[in-house]
């Protein structure tokens, strides 16, 4: 069975959980912005399907 030959720091440790936490936080970030963009109608960069069927009732 593999084990690590030697033992990690705490401070290696919680340099990667700093690392791991902060792309979600960067992601979830981006995501709500996407989100209000698409709701405010203003979204350039993004493309997201349109029902032609509900155009098509009103």
């Amino acid at each position: 069975m593999a084990v690590p030959k030697k033992k990690k720091s705490k401070s290696k440790r919680n340099q990667r959980h700093a690392v791991w936490k902060g792309k979600a936080a960067i992601a979830a970030q981006r995501a709500l912005s996407i989100g209000k963009s698409v709701l405010t109608g203003k979204a350039q960069g993004f493309v997201y399907p349109i029902d032609e069927a509900e155009d098509s009732e009103e």
